[in-house]
C-alpha cells in the first residue's frame, strides 16, 4: 500500500524537513479510495469516515441545473434594482426588469439581490440570437433555489435563498429541486451552511471557484429522526428570516420599508432609539451565530464526523451587520457613525420624496409621477407632524445657510418631524457626536461621497458641482425633468452668487467702519477674500457650464441607468472616479 507523506500545513523549509521524519504526517491509502470522491483528488489524508459519506446519494439525485443566463452586453441589459423606475421591476403588472443574482459579498442565507436584467420580449429574442448570449430552460424561470457566490475565499462560502421572482447569471450560480419541496429546499441549504462543506471542498475542490457540479456532487444524508430533520428546517428558517430582515433594513433592498432608528424609536430621543437598535440587532446576531453553530452540530451527528470537526463558528463568519459592526476582542461592536449616516440618508430621501413617513417603502421612483396626490399637496404626515417633501428638486448643500431649503437647515426639521421638537437641540449634539463632525460639515465634506459608496457607484441623488465644490446642490434622478437644471441656474447658483456678493458688501462696511476692532476687520477681510475666491470659481462655472445647460434641456430615459444618464452631465455634476470612461 502506498505511502504519503502530508507537509502542506508547514511553511517553511526547515519545518518541512524536521516534519519529514514525524509519524503523524505518514499516510497510507488505496488508489481506488481515491475514486470514491468526486473528480477523484490525491486525498491520501482522508479518513475513512470522510470516505465512507461519500458513499450515499449526491444532490445530482434531487437537484436540476442547465448552465447560467449570458447577456453578452451586460452594461445594455444589468441594472442595479434602484437605477430604473418602480412600474418597471416584476412585481408590477407591465414589467421589464426582473431581479438577478450575481454572486456578490460573502454573505449566507438572504440577500446579494441587487441587479435586474432585461426580461422584456426583445431583449429576450437577443438573448436566444446572440452567439454569446444564453438564457436558461424555461422550466427553471423565477423557481426558488439556492444561489451562491462563483468565487470564494478560504471558507467564505455563503449559500442563499434565490427568490422566486429572480434568475441569474455565472456569478450567482444556482440549483433547483426536483420536487420543488420548501421543506428538502431548506434542508439542503441548511447543510451548504455548515463547516461540514467547507472540509469536503477542501479536499474535492480546493480552488476558489464554486461550480454548479462541485455543488451537485456533495453527498447528502437525511437524519434517521424525522423531527431532527424539522429542527434543523425550523432554525434554518429562523436564520433566513433574520437574514431577509437586515437585508432589508438597507435602503438598496428593494423590500426596504423605513429607517432602524425609525423602528426602534420609543420616545423622542434619538440615542434610546439607537441604543434599542443595538440591543435588538445584538439579540438578533447572537441567535444567528447560535444557530450556525447549532447547525454545525447537528450536521456531525448526522455524518458522524464527531472526531473530525468541531461546530464552532467565529463571530467574524456571521455575514450580517457587515456595515454597522465591527468585532474588537471577540465581540460585536456597534458603529454609530454608519447608523446615523443611514438615518440622514433616509432624511435626504424623505425630502426628496423617494420616502414617505406615513408609508412604507418607495413613494416617488417613477419619471414624471404625480407628487400631489396626497391629501396634503404632497406632505408627509406622521404623529401629527407634517413634512413637506422639497417642491422643485433641488437642495442646495452649501458650507452657509444662504436658502431655507439648504439640506442642513432641513435635515433639522426632518430630526423635528421624526421624533419632536421637545429633544431637538439633545437629538442634534448626538447625531453630531456620532458622525464626529457638524451636520453642516458632513453634508459639504462627507454625504455625497458616502452616498455614492452607499448605491455602488450608481447615485439615485445627482450632485450639481463647481469644479472646486463652491457651489454645490442635489436633484433627485426619478424627478428629473429637462428644465431641471434651469431651476438649479435660475432659482439658486445666480441667486447664490448675488447673495455672496451682498454679504461681501456688508463685510466690506466692517473693514471702513471707525467702530469696529482690529479684529473684527481682519477676519471680516479674511472673509471677503474667501468669497472673492469663491465667486471667481462659480461665476466662471455658470458662464462656461451651467448656463448652456439650463438652456438646452435634455430628457433622460431611467432604463438607461445611472451611468449613461449621469454621464450626459458630467461638465456640471460631482465626478465619480471611473464612472464615465
Amino acid at each position: 500500500m502506498p505511502t504519503y507523506i502530508r507537509l502542506t500545513d508547514y511553511k517553511s523549509s526547515g519545518e518541512k524537513e524536521q516534519e519529514f521524519f514525524n509519524p503523524e504526517n505518514r499516510y497510507e491509502a488505496k488508489q481506488e479510495d481515491f475514486s470514491k470522491i468526486p473528480s477523484c483528488p490525491v486525498a491520501y489524508w482522508v479518513s475513512n469516515n470522510i470516505k465512507k459519506i461519500y458513499e450515499n446519494k449526491p444532490f445530482y439525485d434531487y437537484t436540476i441545473s442547465d448552465g447560467q443566463n449570458k447577456t453578452g452586453k451586460n452594461d445594455k441589459f444589468l441594472r442595479n434594482i434602484w437605477e430604473v423606475e418602480q412600474n418597471t421591476i416584476i412585481s408590477n403588472i407591465d414589467y421589464k426588469w426582473i431581479f438577478y443574482a450575481k454572486g456578490g459579498e460573502f454573505r449566507r442565507w438572504y440577500g446579494n439581490i441587487e441587479y435586474l436584467i432585461d426580461w422584456s420580449n426583445k431583449s429576450r429574442l437577443h438573448y436566444h440570437k446572440d452567439k454569446i448570449a444564453r438564457l436558461i430552460p424555461e422550466n427553471m424561470w423565477f423557481r426558488k433555489g439556492i444561489t451562491w457566490s462563483l468565487i470564494t475565499s478560504g471558507n467564505n462560502m455563503g449559500f442563499r435563498v434565490l427568490k422566486d421572482n429572480s434568475t441569474f447569471d455565472v456569478g450567482g450560480s444556482s440549483i433547483f429541486f426536483n420536487d420543488k419541496s420548501i421543506l428538502d429546499y431548506i434542508y439542503f441549504l441548511s447543510f451548504l451552511n455548515t463547516n461540514i462543506v467547507g472540509s469536503l471542498f477542501k479536499i474535492s475542490n480546493p480552488t476558489v471557484n464554486l461550480q454548479v457540479k462541485d455543488i451537485r456532487s456533495l453527498p447528502i444524508i437525511f437524519p434517521k429522526q424525522n423531527f431532527i430533520k424539522q429542527k434543523i428546517e425550523t432554525i434554518t428558517q429562523q436564520n433566513i428570516d433574520i437574514s431577509k430582515e437586515e437585508w432589508d433594513s438597507r435602503e438598496t433592498s428593494w423590500d426596504f420599508t423605513k429607517n432602524e432608528l425609525i423602528k426602534h424609536k420609543s420616545d423622542g430621543k434619538i440615542e434610546i432609539a439607537y441604543s434599542n437598535y443595538c440591543i435588538y440587532w445584538q439579540e438578533q446576531h447572537n441567535t444567528l451565530h447560535q444557530n450556525e453553530e447549532e447547525l454545525n452540530r447537528l450536521f456531525i451527528d448526522i455524518y458522524e464526523l464527531q472526531d473530525e470537526l468541531t461546530s464552532d463558528v467565529e463571530l467574524k463568519d456571521i455575514t450580517i451587520l457587515k456595515n454597522e459592526t465591527k468585532i474588537v476582542d471577540d465581540a460585536l461592536v456597534f458603529q454609530a457613525d454608519e447608523i446615523m449616516k443611514q438615518f440622514i440618508s433616509y432624511g435626504v430621501g424623505v425630502m426628496f420624496g423617494r420616502y414617505r413617513l406615513d408609508r412604507d417603502g418607495l413613494w416617488i421612483a417613477n419619471l414624471h409621477q404625480d407628487i400631489s396626490m396626497h391629501s396634503h399637496a404632497g406632505a408627509c404626515e406622521r404623529e401629527g407632524m407634517v413634512f413637506e417633501i422639497d417642491d422643485d428638486n433641488v437642495i442646495p448643500v452649501l458650507e452657509d445657510d444662504y436658502f431655507k431649503d439648504d439640506i442642513a437647515a432641513r435635515f433639522v426639521q426632518f430630526v423635528k418631524a421624526t421624533f419632536g421638537e421637545e429633544d431637538l437641540s439633545q437629538n442634534l449634539r448626538f447625531i453630531e457626536s456620532s458622525l464626529g463632525t457638524t451636520l453642516r460639515k458632513y453634508f459639504v465634506k462627507g454625504f455625497y461621497e458616502d452616498h455614492i459608496k452607499r448605491y455602488k457607484k450608481r447615485p439615485i441623488y445627482w450632485m450639481v458641482a463647481s469644479p472646486k465644490k463652491g457651489f454645490m446642490s442635489l436633484i433627485y434622478m426619478h424627478r428629473y425633468e429637462a428644465d431641471t437644471f434651469a431651476r438649479v441656474r435660475n432659482s439658486y447658483l445666480t441667486e447664490y452668487i448675488a447673495k455672496l456678493e451682498a454679504h461681501k458688501e456688508t463685510l466690506a462696511l466692517t473693514t471702513s467702519s471707525d467702530t469696529a476692532s482690529n479684529a473684527d476687520k481682519k477676519a471680516a477681510d479674511k472673509q471677503m477674500k474667501n468669497i472673492d475666491t469663491k465667486l471667481k470659481e462659480i461665476i466662471e462655472f455658470d458662464r462656461d457650464k451651467m448656463m448652456s445647460w439650463s438652456q438646452n434641456g435634455v430628457e433622460i430615459d431611467l432604463d438607461d441607468g445611472v451611468k449613461v444618464n449621469y454621464c450626459k452631465f458630467e461638465d456640471i455634476l460631482y465626478p465619480i472616479k471611473g464612472l464615465c470612461k
